[in-house]
């Protein structure tokens, strides 16, 4: 029962009685006629009801006199159970004088952060007439009364005891100021009764709120939690000791009991408690009867405060699992925990001050929040006007005041307030004005100067305050508050309790247990006195004080056991580090100035670093307050410019002082910035802040905590931000009159561009009065007004704004959303941009009146009336480019009228009238009434689902204008000579699901038959049936040129389908007829667009090599597409009768159904009568085992079949000669289809007769180790001229076996290669006539032993075999050794390459042992470890000289166990002509043998040992044996790891070398020394024809010196010098030599550093070199003049032109590709990473040998593409182009994809990282389908969507879309 209700008086309290009673009618008749027996109330009163006869009663005993009711209300309050409220009243009111003193009858003020537990009642009480019960409840009350009395005593005592003298300045008693406070969450501010007994006090906007009102919630309804936020000095133990003073004075009567706790004192309360141990023994214990008095409270709890300060310093944190029971006890916090849940105490008021964070779980969601925000201007006037008593001193304290905007920012904190107070009481006699303020200009200022003020004559008691300081950090630390006598040295506690900067107090450390405890006066000082010592004491050094210079995050959560208390600790160590803080500290630390300035400078170097870091939104603020204390500008600037653009506070509170922090920093920043403040509690005058911050150049609130005081302070601070462009107030709670502030305050912002006031509940006239101020703002582009409260009047009124006024382009509505789009007129800008022309700025005028207007109006419930209205006010605007209105009520008559008012509209580009309630006969009107508009060009009514859609195109003049545009599709679209070019004014026509019959046709088709003649027709999803459709096919001629006709959905039958195929012959424009039967879809077309396939989505499935008209084809096929039908013959026979009258080349395809062996032999049996058929395609359909056979004898049935292609017998593909004398090879494919042995003699004998067979394709089926010997046995009868593909066959060994013996057999037999492995691949190819070597490739074989010996058996027979390759088929060392003994052959050549893995492992020693077990000569051996490669060449017969071997015997120096491998290597390579080492590790044994072998080889001609490990003794042996090969003719060392004495031992060895035709000493170490004897080597060797010394840093001098060596080198063809850093100078001694060199084929100079001074001259004399081929002088800086110099001299015979990154522009290649067009030799072009942009070659009459062009990185665009394109068409030959790294786009690919049909040999095209969508991935996928024999195109890191890409590539394996050639696609997206 609510206490406040039973105070209304005793008219309530007989109300309550009455009612009490009712419930008991028994008793009351009983106590009536004990007190009045001789009065009979019964008599007369059966009709009354059960309260009036209460009512009676009481008012019969009421007249017996006072006596008689005062013992029937004892009586009442002792047998019956009355609720002590009602008793309480009921005794004080009408007892014998027992009253209780009014407070204990009426309610008391709660003041908690918890939330409200009410309707938990006192135990029940028997009814009975025993006195005890009553007898105790009196005793408690009495208790009760003793105890609440002793409180009130108790803290008006405490409060009377801290009135102290003035000795004690920061102590003394002020009068309170109360600060600013905020309701936070959405709660109810005050209960409406209250309200009006109280007064109203306003509570929106953070506006002043009386602290009585945090107490006027709705008892009943709104929570008694209460959470009382603020930062650190902003009063909150303040108001709670003030509430609490408030209510002992008798002020707060609502509660009868008010307790306040401080956490730091609960703190030091190590044990466990119980609630009355918390209440009684550590607040105030009650003097007897605790448990009655605790009962009293219990029962009473909705008049019980319990006020808890300081949340956020609760040692202990709360775990969710803690639960304590009613009687159990906990820590202080949990206790804490179950009053705010109700479980203790249930229904008391709970109100908790916290700083701003993460608060504990404990704290109920519905708790109500209050945000203190200090003080605003008059509060601080105020509080200093209370401050300074005397006049004088008032008036020089607020001048100062109000001089210093600093002074104000800080006074806005009240404890700070307080400490500027002390300062200016200080500072203030004896200085001038604007003196005193001048040394407080920050917050650290302010507290020094306060210590010095408290200072005796201004002595600094260093020691003590340094003792302070130590006491202070090691509190922190340790997250100690309270000290006791034991902590602080009595000196420093006289100090600090002397100066009033220490309290002392007395604390309880468990149930009676009390002590004296000590704390600062605020923590804020404890912190300043912590960074005092750690920037003043001798003992911290630079790392320690840098350590506590941190940023701290808001939301902490509540995870350690220590809460965090250095809060400002960082911003006093930034103040002290000011240099106004210098000489204080040098004073206090008695220290010079270096010491001072290190500790300082050490503070300042922490920020710097922190200012550069990115930090959350909280941080930024903290760091804003350190820089502005140190009162650094540089450090302030650097901090400024590394904030990011987007500046973010989200969900935490701001003050006016952090947005002043901000404001002073962002002063310091150049660029602009935008401030996005989100969820976030703001001060009310948070915005003056940022007054006159012109860096602000996006400014967004998100708050429903902003208000008209918010709104007010903002509109002033807005015309002072220069830079302002947008602005956003969002979710607020303004209303008329904070919009009227901004109303004002827009027109003065120029450079406003968007303004957002989305979901501020605006009213029509707030909304109007926004929208009138648009004029005003010249540059405004958006304006916002989304989820605001417009009616429809006012809409329409926004309709007539957006008309008439010149800057609207866009009015969207939609629900609630309500947007303008403006553009600012182009004179604005002109005036922008000072225009000086008037005949200029006039035509501007004239092009900005001329704009288009696009109006949303969507779902606005728009009727008939509201339409006419809206289109007289369009008739009168500007021209329209889009009106939408869907969603609205028009029905047909508002439909109808806006259709006729289209012409008068001049709607540019779409009118919308979806779901607009149209019918059938809207439908025809909205037909009839657009019949006569010229612009429009898309129609879309769909009745079922509400659309009504008209797209219109732009008139002629804009045609024009727009033809630049659009040109890149008509390029592609076909131009039909007997059709007239189509008109952007012919519509499209889409009339879907209307319920459209045959009977409506006539009508329809006389409408479309008009001047709206339409150029798509979609009748889909009407009801037409066959007839329907027999009747449009016969007018379709007289609907004009078509290009589509939908009729899906309209129930066709199969024979409708195919008759709609005659309308091939009886329309031109007919083209495709796609038919999905069992869907229904139906569509007869002309040629696709482009943009038709992207819009499509998807790309359909082409065949291999069909046409397409938009890629320049003039023979355009028609195609018949059927799918999801069962085919029977006679529908097979119609559908051919009716297409063999079909003009043109025919394409039928058929997919996803049944087709029966009668059905496919009728099919093909009418194929030789197709005579224009070009394409059969039978997809997804299901085909039997004859087919294979029936498809494969219409080669010889039908001999206009190129192609047949068979999978999976599901699959079909057909591909017919445009005639029978075409010739060209023909191809089987007939993979996947179970084919088996049975089946491979009855496949030969159709195939038998196919003389030009090139290709048979029978991989992927069931063929097995003996169909595979079938089909070798009848390979010699199928006369097949291309390849054979018996891949993934399951073939085995036996197979491989099979087949080396088969090769004799089988005279034209080319190569066969075989897999075993993962690829599974069997491949033979042919050649036309008989080959007299074949090749034979073998991989993964796994051989066993047996296998080896039958094979080598098998290849001695298979006789004449040109190569064999063995690769990883587990052939073994011994079993190579059994091979090569094995194999014998009558005479010729066989050259044996073994690759596996232990080659590489085997060593040179073993390899040349396994070469000296051959059976015939070896004449070359090549080995790489690397490579795992060991490759012979063997002669037959062998040829013994026994005589010369024991010749050469006689000159070897071996060891005895290595003279048998040398004397067998001799025999059998007596005739060794190569020996080629690459990739080797060669051991001195091997070196040794080589010297012993290279003796013995007098007919070695080629030598190789390159990238190699030799040692210094063997290459010693190495070459000597090399001084003995006199007639070798080519020599190569390139890449080995040589040192200088190595290479000139090798050097030594080409003495002698008179013969030697090629040397290669790439990579070789040449010094100088080693270099002079290469240069007079080199003299002699007048045969050398290629020399190359590339990457061997030979530098200009080295140049000089081989120029002068290679005169006498006539014969030299090939020079190679690249990378060898030779420059202008040594390009300049070259120069000098090359016309001497008259058969030079062959220079490389790249990566030399030659500029355009060198490379003219190179050009000019390589023009004398007339035999030259191969030109590459690549990464050079060659530039243009050598690029001009070289277009003029172009050797006629050039082969490869190499000039990539040689900074080419433009000129230079154009030139180039002028001079290079038509050379009939060129094979390769590389002008790779050069800026050639537009300069890109461009070839009139091509290059007809041209296989590869190189074009990565050159900045090539779509517009160059074409040119290119064009180009390369000219070049038939062309392999590979690389146009990767470039800008080309969708254009460019549609280019290609145009011209990839034409390049047959064209195998590879790189397109990486360019600009291509999935749309021009789609046109290359077709380029590629149309026959192509392209390999790859690239088209990695393309924005292309990975989905698309990988659905692209599933299409078209082809298309490449992964970062590694061949790896798994996961493409990715840009």
């Amino acid at each position: 029962m609510d206490p406040i209700s039973l105070q209304l008086g005793t008219k309530n309290l007989w109300g309550l009685l009455v009612g009490l009673l009712s419930k008991d009618p028994e008793w009351l008749s009983a106590k009536v006629k004990f007190f009045l027996p001789n009065v009979d109330l019964g008599c007369g009163n059966a009709a009354l009801d059960l309260t009036q006869k209460v009512i009676l009663q009481l008012k019969e005993l009421h007249r017996q006199g006072s006596a008689t009711w005062q013992k029937f209300i004892h009586c009442v309050c002792m047998e019956l159970d009355v609720p002590l409220e009602l008793e309480v009243l009921l005794l004080s009111t009408w007892g014998s004088g027992d009253e209780l003193p009014s407070h204990l009858a009426a309610g008391e003020e709660s003041q908690p952060e918890s939330q409200l537990h009410q309707g938990l009642k006192r135990p029940h009480q028997s009814c009975g007439s025993s006195p005890r019960p009553k007898q105790y409840k009196k005793q408690q009350r009495e208790l009760a009364k003793q105890y609440l009395q002793l409180l009130r005593t108790s803290a008006q005592q405490h409060y009377s005891s801290k009135l102290s003298g003035p000795g004690q300045p920061l102590t003394f008693h002020q009068a309170y100021v109360p600060p600013i406070l905020q309701w936070g969450r959405a709660t109810a501010p005050f209960d409406p009764q209250e309200g009006d007994i109280m007064g109203r006090t306003k509570t929106e906007d953070g506006a002043d709120m009386s602290i009585r009102d945090l107490f006027n919630t709705r008892a009943d309804k709104g929570p008694r939690v209460m959470v009382l936020l603020g930062k650190a000095g902003m009063g909150k133990t303040t108001l709670a000791h003030r509430l609490r003073q408030k209510w002992a004075d008798g002020q707060l009567d609502r509660f009868q009991a008010l307790f306040l706790f401080e956490f730091r004192h609960l703190n030091l309360i190590t044990g466990l408690l119980t609630l009355p141990q918390l209440l009684f023994d550590v607040y105030l214990s009650p003097e007897a009867g605790p448990e009655a008095v605790f009962q009293y409270l219990k029962e009473n709890a909705n008049g019980v405060l319990l006020i808890f300060d300081g949340l956020e310093e609760a040692l202990h944190p709360y775990s969710s699992k803690e639960t304590v029971g009613p009687e159990a006890p906990g820590p202080a916090l949990t206790l804490f925990s179950g009053l705010c849940c109700g479980t203790l105490l249930p229904g008391c008021w709970v109100m908790v001050t916290s700083r701003p964070g993460k608060l504990p779980a404990c704290l109920p969601t519905e708790a109500a929040t209050v945000h203190m925000w200090g003080f605003d201007g008059p509060r601080v006037e105020k509080y200093m006007g209370c401050f300074f008593r005397d006049q004088p001193s008032q008036e020089a304290a607020l001048a100062e005041l109000r001089a210093n905007r600093h002074l104000r920012s800080m006074c806005a904190v009240p404890a700070l307030c307080r400490v500027v107070c002390l300062c200016l009481h200080h500072l203030l006699p004896g200085s001038s004005p604007g003196q005193s303020s001048a040394l407080l200009l920050t917050v650290t200022q302010n507290y020094v100067q306060m210590v010095l003020a408290l200072s005796p004559s201004g002595y600094l008691d260093a020691e003590s305050l340094l003792g302070l300081g130590e006491i202070a950090l090691r509190g922190l630390e340790t997250g100690k508050v309270i000290f006791s006598t034991e902590d602080i040295a009595s000196s420093i506690m006289a100090f600090g309790t002397s100066l009033g900067l220490l309290n002392s107090f007395c604390v309880c450390t468990g149930p009676g247990h009390q002590e004296e405890g000590f704390a600062f006066t605020h923590l804020s000082l404890q912190e300043f006195f912590a960074a005092l010592h750690l920037m003043a004491s001798p003992k911290v050094d630079k790392d320690t004080l840098t350590r506590y210079v941190t940023l701290n995050s808001r939301w902490l959560l509540r995870t350690k056991a220590r809460p965090r208390l250095l809060d400002h600790l960082s911003t006093f160590l930034a103040g002290l580090a000011s240099r106004a803080c210098h000489p204080f500290l040098s004073q206090l630390t008695q220290q010079d100035q270096v010491w001072v300035g290190t500790k300082q400078a050490a503070v300042i170097q922490a920020l710097r670093k922190l200012a550069t870091r990115r930090h959350t939104g909280p941080k930024v603020v903290e760091l804003c307050h350190c820089v502005g204390e140190t009162q650094e500008p540089e450090l302030a600037g650097l901090m400024a410019q590394s904030l990011p653009y987007q500046l973010p506070f989200h969900n935490f509170p701001l003050t006016y002082a952090d947005l002043a922090a901000l404001t002073n920093i962002l002063g310091h920043r150049d660029a602009p910035i935008h401030l996005d403040f989100e969820g976030c509690p703001l001060e009310s005058r948070c915005p003056e802040a940022l007054a006159g911050c012109g860096q602000v150049e996006n400014l967004s609130f998100k708050s429903r905590k902003c208000g008209d005081a918010f709104a007010e302070a903002l509109s002033r601070s807005l015309p002072t931000m220069g830079s302002l462009k947008k602005l956003g107030l969002t979710g607020s709670k303004i209303t008329a009159r904070g919009i009227n502030h901004l109303v004002q305050a827009l027109p003065l912002c120029p450079h406003l561009e968007e303004v957002s006031f989305q979901d501020n509940q605006l009213k029509d006239q707030e909304v109007l009065g926004i929208v009138d101020v648009l004029p005003r703002l010249p540059r405004l582009r958006k304006l916002d007004l989304s989820r605001n409260n417009v009616s429809m009047s006012t809409l329409l009124c926004l309709t007539k704004v957006a008309v008439t006024c010149p800057t609207i382009r866009t009015l969207q509505v939609r629900n609630a959303d309500l947007i303008f789009l403006l553009s600012p007129p182009v004179e604005t800008a002109a005036e922008t941009r000072g225009a000086p022309d008037l005949q200029e700025n006039a035509s501007q005028r004239e092009e900005g009146q001329s704009r288009s207007l696009a109006l949303r109006l969507q779902k606005c419930q728009l009727t008939v009336n509201d339409v006419e209205m809206l289109i007289a006010q369009l008739l009168e605007g500007p021209h329209l480019d889009e009106v939408d209105l869907s969603g609205n009520q028009l029905e047909d008559e508002g439909c109808r009228l806006m259709a006729e008012a289209v012409p008068q509209l001049h709607i540019a580009r779409k009118l919308d009238l979806s779901d607009n309630r149209l019918s059938v006969d809207g439908m025809y009107s909205v037909l009839s009434a657009v019949s006569t508009s010229r612009t429009l060009a898309d129609l879309h009514i769909s009745l079922k689902y509400k659309t009504v859609v008209l797209m219109f195109a732009p008139k002629m003049e804009e045609q024009e204008g727009n033809q630049e545009r659009v040109l890149f599709h008509d390029s592609l679209m076909p131009q039909m000579p007997s059709m007239p070019q189509m008109s952007l004014c012919f519509p499209n026509i889409r009339l879907t699901h209307c319920g459209l019959r045959a009977e409506h046709l006539e009508q329809l088709c006389t409408a479309l038959g008009g001047s709206c003649r339409p150029s798509h027709l979609d009748l889909s999803g009407n009801a037409l049936g066959d007839e329907g459709a027999a009747q449009l096919a016969q007018r379709l001629p007289g609907l004009g040129a078509l290009q589509s006709l939908n009729l899906s959905e309209n129930g066709l039958s199969l024979d409708s389908v195919i008759s709609l195929a005659q309308c091939f012959s009886a329309v031109q424009w007919a083209l495709h007829l796609d038919v999905s039967f069992k869907s229904q879809v139906i569509v007869l077309r002309s040629d696709r667009r482009p943009r038709d396939l992207s819009a499509a989505g998807s790309l359909p499935e082409f065949p291999t090599g069909s046409q397409f008209s938009w890629f320049g084809q003039h023979c355009i096929p028609r195609s018949f597409c059927l799918r999801e039908c069962q085919l029977e013959p006679p529908s097979l026979i119609r559908l051919c009768e009716t297409l063999e009258k079909c003009p043109g080349p025919v394409e039928i395809k058929l997919s996803h159904g049944i087709l029966s062996d009668q059905s496919l032999d009728t099919l093909l049996g009418h194929l030789p009568r197709l005579h224009q058929l070009k394409l059969l395609q039978l997809s997804q359909m299901r085909l039997s085992l004859r087919s294979p056979f029936l498809l494969a004898d219409l080669f010889n049935l039908c001999p206009r079949v190129q192609k047949v292609d068979l999978r999976s017998l599901h699959h079909v593909t057909l591909h017919f000669r445009s005639n029978e004398k075409q010739k060209s090879g023909r191809y089987g494919m007939f993979t996947g289809c179970g084919l088996s042995q049975e089946h491979v003699e009855p496949l030969c004998k159709v195939l038998r007769n196919c003389e030009d067979l090139n290709q048979l394709d029978l991989s992927s089926n069931q063929l097995g180790d003996d169909g595979l010997r079938c089909l070798l046995k009848c390979l010699p009868q199928v006369p097949i001229s291309g390849l054979l593909d018996l891949s993934h066959n399951n073939i085995s060994q036996k197979s491989v076996l099979c087949l080396v013996e088969s090769l004799p057999s089988c005279p034209r037999v080319r190569e066969a290669s075989v897999n075993l492995g993962s690829q599974q691949s069997f491949r033979i190819h042919f050649s036309q006539q008989e080959e007299a070597g074949k090749t034979l490739r073998l991989s993964e074989c796994s051989f066993e032993p047996e296998h080896v010996y039958r094979l080598a058996t098998r290849l001695s027979q298979a006789w004449p075999l040109k190569q064999l390759t063995l690769t990883q088929c587990c052939l073994g060392l011994e079993g190579l050794n059994v091979l090569l003994r094995l194999v014998r052959w009558p005479e010729g050549l066989l050259s044996l390459r073994v690759e596996e893995p232990w080659v590489g492992r085997a060593g040179v020693l073993t390899l040349l042992g396994v070469c000296a077990q051959a059976s015939g000569n070896v004449t070359e051996i090549s080995i790489s470890e690397t490579q795992q490669q060991l490759c012979i060449q063997l002669e037959f017969p062998r040829q013994e000289n026994p005589e010369a071997m024991a010749l050469r015997l006689a000159h070897c120096d071996l060891e005895t166990h290595n003279r048998l491998l040398i004397s067998q290597l001799m025999e059998t390579c007596a005739r060794l002509q190569q020996l080629s080492l690459s990739q080797v590790n060669l051991c001195d044994a091997s070196s040794l043998l080589l010297h012993s072998l290279l003796l013995a080889l007098s007919e070695l001609k080629k030598f190789r040992l390159a990238s190699s490990c030799v040692s210094s003794e063997g290459l010693a042996c190495l070459a000597s044996g090399l001084s003995h090969c006199h007639h070798l003719e080519e020599l190569d060392l390139s890449n080995n790891q040589l040192g200088e004495q190595d290479t000139k031992v090798l050097v030594g060895a080409l003495e002698g070398k008179y013969w030697l035709k090629r040397l290669d000493l790439s990579h070789f170490p040449l010094g100088s020394s080693t270099l002079a004897v290469l240069a007079q080597g080199l003299s002699h060797m007048t045969y050398l024809q290629s020399l190359c010394l590339s990457n061997n840093d030979i530098g200009d001098i080295g140049c000089y010196h081989l120029s002068k060596t290679l005169r006498a080198a006539t014969s030299l063809e090939e020079l190679g010098l690249s990378y060898n850093q030779i420059g202008d100078t040594g390009a300049q001694h070259l120069a000098a030599i090359l016309p001497e060199l008259p058969e030079l084929r062959k220079i490389d100079l790249s990566g030399n550093g030659i500029s355009p001074a060198g490379g003219v001259l190179l050009v000019e004399s390589l023009a004398l070199c007339k035999h030259l081929e191969e030109l590459m002088l690549g990464c050079n800086t060659l530039g243009d003049p050598t690029a001009l110099e070289l277009a003029q001299v172009l050797p006629q015979h050039l082969r490869v032109l190499r000039l990539q990154s040689n900074r080419l522009g433009p000129t230079g290649a154009l030139r180039l590709g002028e001079a290079l067009d038509g050379c009939p030799y060129v094979e390769e072009i590389s002008l790779a990473e050069n800026s050639l942009a537009g300069g890109v070659p461009r070839f009139r009459q091509g290059l007809p040998l041209l296989r590869h062009i190189d074009l990565v990185s050159c900045e090539i665009d779509n517009q160059t593409a074409k040119p290119l394109t064009a180009s390369i068409v000219l070049c038939p030959v062309l392999e590979e182009i690389l146009l990767s790294w470039n800008l080309l786009g969708d254009e460019a690919a549609a280019e290609l994809a145009g011209v990839l049909p034409q390049m047959g040999r064209l195998k590879r095209v790189d397109l990486e990282k360019n600009r291509i969508t999935a749309y021009g991935a789609r046109l290359l996928a077709q380029g590629l389908a149309q026959g192509s024999g392209i390999q790859v195109i690239r088209l990695w890191n393309n924005p292309i969507p990975p989905d698309t890409a990988q659905h692209l590539h599933i299409q078209e394996p082809r298309l490449d879309f992964a970062f590694f050639h061949n790896q798994p696609q996961a493409p990715r997206g840009t």
